[in-house]
């Protein structure tokens, strides 16, 4: 890293340039400013939920957006050319959006898209420098563009935009890249000296005025939000923006700005504001909702009125048919309802912010954390206080991913219920890295959804940690678990030999019926199951299975066994067409 800062320093009367190479530099010192930083910028993070995440959000979504980078420069390693910059920033965006974190990573993400549209205009991109073939401005202009139409797209993401924020910093830092006349006194015209006679803007001169508009806004956010004035902090979102722009700076121009203390106030702002009387006391949300979207701009439209509807923080990025969607609700699952209904919604994170939302959080005593196979699953157990990880059919999570999701509970205790016998080694490996981290983690070896459900639905968290997961471990262990599944070729069962298309009725993980139609199968597997005793039935019907066949089978629970009870959930996306679980 060294290296490359040193790479980016240059004769200071030649323009200087923001090229792949320098894209790259920008986002590895980008990432290391956030690790260093991250958990003060997590410490003043009060809104719009004191959460205590807005640092760790930010790293996350740069880290995703570095990966990306790194990929095209792995994939020209092998031959003699370089990438461009057009590659280098398309992939910088496309690895945020993918990757954004939270409210403010979500922004920030936008914020890159917006960058990259404008530096993709031409190949060669911000800061070629008077005279250099094929540019068509100054580099200095172009960036100064970059960061404007960056600053426009992200307040156009997000349903109600607030000054104080992000935004707010995003947007002074645009207005001071423009060019102006050194003696007109502005903040960007201050940073680039009052020797600069306008004659040749390059890029330095707009990433270092940038820099300095975004730190004078950033001073002043207390000024302007009442949450931020009482608790005496800066806004979080902007912290993180500012060290991002710093980062550009220093690779852009080698020159590395005075690094901010994260928690720092502007020396004469009163510990309360007196004139913002806004009542941010109020509690918000229980959940906060973040999913990938596959879907048309018709689609996007109908689902931000559905959204906003619903909740608050509302913020949509992306473009070009892949959206990353941002929400905090009370109805998680309703949130998740209307992804499904705007187009194919993926990555799935649904995270409780509990007792937490509206004070700085603290970290929980207890949780639980369940892979689920649909959305409809997803919403269900995070009503019930879990926190997911969407399996998406022929893609089960990495242990990373649930190593993630533990991070996101945010408590001493874990319950991981891994809810898929093929998950048992993954969910092991996760929990034992979460248990180097200090985390307490019990791994119950739940092997289907239905028996998650069984072990959430006796979970106690004010009970004796060990006396709550022997209680659910019972619970799941008393649920016999079956699925109805389609064949896909001629194959050998226990069951006899079925042929592609047959349908397959599987009890504990074998193969117990073969048949043709759903609801005939469907009752066969009952029988069988219900034939050793049971109390409740669940059935987990998936996207495309009509009510009618829930209402079928509890009619034929209810006539054949007078005591058992029925209860019917909707899966959205799944593997299968039907779960089944009997208690």
């Amino acid at each position: 890293m060294q290296f490359a800062a040193q790479a980016a320093k240059e004769d200071p009367q030649v323009p200087q340039t923001l090229d792949a190479a320098a894209v790259r530099i920008w986002c590895s010192l980008a990432l290391d400013a956030l690790g260093r930083d991250r958990e003060e910028i997590d410490a003043i993070n009060v809104y719009p939920v004191a959460d205590g995440d807005t640092g760790t959000n930010l790293y996350l979504t740069v880290e995703s957006a570095v990966r990306a980078v790194e990929a095209v420069f792995d994939a020209h390693a092998t031959g003699t050319s370089v990438p461009d910059l057009p590659d280098a920033v398309r992939a910088m965006a496309h690895g945020a959006l993918i990757g954004a974190r939270g409210n403010s990573g979500t922004i920030l993400a936008q914020l890159l898209r917006g960058m990259a549209e404008v530096l993709c205009e031409d190949g060669t991109g911000a800061g070629a420098g008077p005279g250099a073939e094929g540019a068509a401005e100054d580099g200095g202009d172009h960036l100064a563009r970059a960061l404007r139409r960056a600053a426009e797209l992200a307040r156009e993401a997000v349903a109600h935009p607030v000054e104080g924020t992000i935004l707010t910093v995003a947007t002074a830092a645009a207005d001071a890249a423009v060019r102006t006349d050194p003696a007109a006194g502005t903040a960007g015209a201050a940073a680039r000296g009052a020797g600069d006679d306008g004659a040749a803007y390059g890029s330095g001169a707009a990433v270092h005025a940038a820099y300095a508009g975004a730190r004078v806004a950033l001073d002043a956010t207390p000024g302007q939000l009442a949450v931020l004035g009482r608790a005496g902090v800066v806004d979080a979102g902007g912290r993180g923006l500012l060290a991002v722009l710093a980062a550009l700076v220093e690779a852009v121009t080698g020159d590395a700005p005075a690094r901010v203390a994260p928690g720092a106030r502007p020396h004469d702002l009163p510990a309360v504001v007196e004139s913002c009387d806004t009542d941010d006391s109020s509690p918000g949300p229980a959940f906060e909702v973040i999913y990938l979207l596959e879907t048309d701009e018709a689609g996007i439209a109908r689902l931000r009125r559905r959204l906003d509807a619903l909740g608050d923080s509302l913020v949509v990025v992306g473009g070009d048919g892949l959206w990353n969607v941002h929400v905090h609700v009370d109805d998680a699952g309703a949130a998740v309802e209307a992804g499904v209904e705007a187009g194919r919604p993926y990555r799935i994170r649904i995270t409780h912010f509990g007792a937490a939302a509206g004070h700085q959080r603290e970290r929980a005593q207890r949780a639980v954390v369940a892979v689920v196979p649909g959305e409809g699953l997803a919403g269900l157990c995070a009503e019930a206080g879990a926190t997911t990880v969407l399996a998406r059919p022929g893609e089960p999570p990495a242990s990373g991913e649930l190593v993630e999701a533990i991070r996101r509970a945010h408590a001493h205790e874990v319950v991981l219920l891994p809810n898929d016998a093929e998950l048992r080694h993954t969910a092991a490996a996760a929990a034992e890295q979460a248990r180097a981290e200090g985390i307490r983690v019990a791994l119950i070896p739940t092997r289907a959804a239905v028996q998650g459900i069984a072990a959430l639905a006796v979970h106690e968290p004010d009970r004796r940690f060990d006396e709550d997961v022997v209680a659910m471990t019972s619970a799941a262990g008393a649920t016999r678990y079956a699925e109805l599944a389609v064949a896909e070729r001629q194959s050998w069962t226990m069951a006899g030999i079925c042929q592609a298309g047959d349908l397959l009725g599987l009890i504990d993980g074998d193969v117990a019926v073969i048949g043709t139609e759903l609801a005939a199968t469907a009752e066969s597997v009952l029988d069988r199951m219900l034939s050793a005793g049971g109390e409740l039935v669940t059935l987990v019907l998936g996207e495309d299975v009509p009510d009618s066949l829930a209402e079928r089978l509890e009619g034929y629970v209810r006539d054949g066994h007078l005591a058992v009870d029925t209860v019917v959930y909707r899966g959205g996306r799944q593997s299968v067409p039907l779960l089944i679980g009997v208690e």
